[in-house]
């Protein structure tokens, strides 16, 4: 499945400038500090994180986008830890490999005679417990990670504006509602930034 693409918001002062690629963002950031304008600092955000990222305005259009383009990492297969201790050795019949990644895990000898008797043995049995346990939390995980984005944004950006607090403390509580009661009175640029930051269904796509 393809992943999403990774995107960026970028700000001049209050107001949204840029969103998209990373290039269109820091050629937009570029831009806004070559015009002298005194709105406020000029930040690019990571859609993802919320968080500001360390970007290189230096250049022209074509040295920043080679500039970039350098620093993205290549795409590698993987890492299997398992395969790295004997790469030479001859894959007999069987299942073949499925990426497992040998950790060491201490539990109570009822815990591994439980597991012991489990269909398939101990590691099916883990397998299975981590993915229900993933699958169960999956809401409240995507939940906090869009409380941690908005916090981070919010941060950088809103610490100066009315009702910072009260809005840090109700998106900590999971109420959007009055989240958006007390940011109202915020430049639009930055509120609709918050809210969609705030979304645990947050789309990347700008």
């Amino acid at each position: 499945m393809n992943k999403a693409p990774i995107t960026y918001t970028s700000f001049a002062g209050h107001r949204r400038i840029a969103a998209g690629s990373l290039l269109d963002n820091v050629l937009a950031a570029r831009d806004a500090l070559g015009g002298g304008a005194s709105e406020g600092p000029v930040l690019v955000f990571d859609d993802m994180t919320g968080k500001v990222v360390d970007v290189d305005t230096r250049g022209s259009a074509a040295d920043i986008a080679n500039r970039l383009a350098a620093l993205t990492p290549a795409v590698v297969a993987p890492f299997n830890e398992a395969d790295s201790h004997q790469p030479d050795e001859p894959r007999g019949r069987g299942r073949p490999r499925i990426g497992v990644v040998p950790r060491e895990i201490t539990l109570l000898p009822r815990h591994w005679e439980w597991l012991a008797a489990q269909p398939g043995g101990a590691s099916v049995a883990l397998r299975k417990l981590v993915e229900d346990a993933r699958r169960s939390s999956a809401a409240k995980d995507r939940q906090r990670e869009a409380q941690e984005r908005a916090y981070n944004f919010m941060s950088a950006m809103a610490g100066d504006l009315p009702g910072f607090e009260e809005a840090t403390r109700a998106l900590f509580a999971n109420d959007l509602t009055r989240l958006n009661e007390i940011t109202a009175a915020w430049p639009s640029d930055v509120r609709t930034y918050a809210q969609k930051l705030s979304a645990s269904d947050i789309e990347t796509s700008a």
